[in-house]
Order: structure tokens, then C-alpha cells, then sequence
């Protein structure tokens, strides 16, 4: 951030008063710009012993497999997020969403809330983010083409509580990309 939203004039990152924290703080009107983590809300929508991926037709990652997810809007609850971010994705409808994961990602200043939900009917396709969008068995998943440690994080337990027909929700940091994708042998370190 450069300038004020207020007034316009030059801001400065320093600890107001009181405070505990680098913030953005206006050279004249003092006005103190607060920057907090930013939401991302989808579904594990399933049918039957399937889930719903879909592949990625934008950046960051585009052509790997996610769930439907993004960031949630002002003026809708998570749950209408990950509604919305369904249908817009992969033109799904979607009922009896339950909390399922939650993920803090401090590195990239965002928390994930993920939803599992049953498709409401089979129909379904690639929205305008989409390339393709597919019912996948466990056996089937493209697990080392998965755009997100968040989404490869969320299949694992789902498919873990599955056998055990026991879904807590899970709350977990998760790493930055790159370790993970180490950490999984996706890549060389």
C-alpha cells in the first residue's frame, strides 16, 4: 500500500500506538489501514463413493485439479461462499454442507473452510474457471496433480473418515507449497 484510501496522502509502515504490529498508517490523516487474512470458502462435494474435482482454467496452477473454492465475498456466510463458488466452478448444486476442514495458511495471510456436501443431482460442468470438471473414485484421484496442499489435505481425510463413517473437523496449519510439494516427493528439493 502507497497511498491512503481516505485522503490520498503517502502512507508509512510502522506500530501505531498501542499496537503490536507493522500496519500502514496515513502520513496526514492518520488513519490506521489493518490488513487481515483473507477467506477461502468451498465444498468436497460427493456422490455416493465419488468426489467432484475440478480442473483449474486460471492461474495460480492452472490445468490441476482442486475443489470448488475462492475467496468469499463481502455480504454472503461462508456456507453461501462455498455455495456460490460451487455452482460458479462447476455449475453443481450442493446440499447438507457440514464444516469439514479448516486451514490456516499464515505465509500467504489466507484461511481455507472447506464443506462437505452432497451433490444435489449429476448435473454438472466446467464453469468459466474450469477446464473439466469429474467425479473421481479414491482409486482415481490425480493425487500428484492436485493444485493445493489444502485440497490434497482434505481428500485424505475424507477418504480416511469415510472408512471409519467418522468426519470431525479438522483444524491444521498447513505449509507453504513448496515444502509440501518436497515433503509429498512431487518435486527435488
Amino acid at each position: 500500500m502507497k497511498f491512503c484510501p481516505e485522503c490520498g496522502d503517502v502512507v508509512t509502515l510502522r506500530i501505531p500506538l498501542g499496537d503490536n504490529r507493522l500496519r500502514f498508517v496515513c502520513t496526514s490523516c492518520e488513519t490506521i489501514h489493518y490488513q487481515n487474512p483473507r477467506i477461502v470458502a468451498g465444498c468436497l462435494p460427493v456422490w455416493g463413493e465419488q468426489v467432484l474435482l475440478c480442473r483449474r482454467a486460471i492461474e495460480p496452477r492452472r490445468g490441476l485439479w482442486t475443489l470448488p473454492a475462492g475467496f468469499m465475498e463481502n455480504g454472503e456466510t461462508v456456507q453461501q461462499a462455498a455455495e456460490r463458488e460451487t455452482l460458479e466452478e462447476a455449475c453443481a448444486r450442493v446440499r447438507n454442507l457440514r464444516l469439514y476442514t479448516l486451514f490456516d495458511l499464515p505465509h500467504i495471510n489466507q484461511v481455507y473452510m472447506l464443506f462437505r456436501a452432497e451433490l444435489s443431482d449429476l448435473d454438472f460442468a466446467a464453469g468459466e474457471e474450469s477446464l473439466d470438471v469429474r467425479l473421481f473414485h479414491e482409486r482415481d484421484v490425480p493425487w500428484s496433480d492436485l493444485a493445493f496442499p489444502t485440497i490434497g489435505r482434505t481428500l485424505e481425510c475424507f477418504f480416511a473418515d469415510r472408512h471409519r463413517a467418522e468426519f470431525p473437523v479438522r483444524n491444521e496449519p498447513i505449509e507453504p507449497l513448496l515444502a509440501y510439494l518436497q515433503k509429498h516427493h512431487r518435486i527435488s528439493s
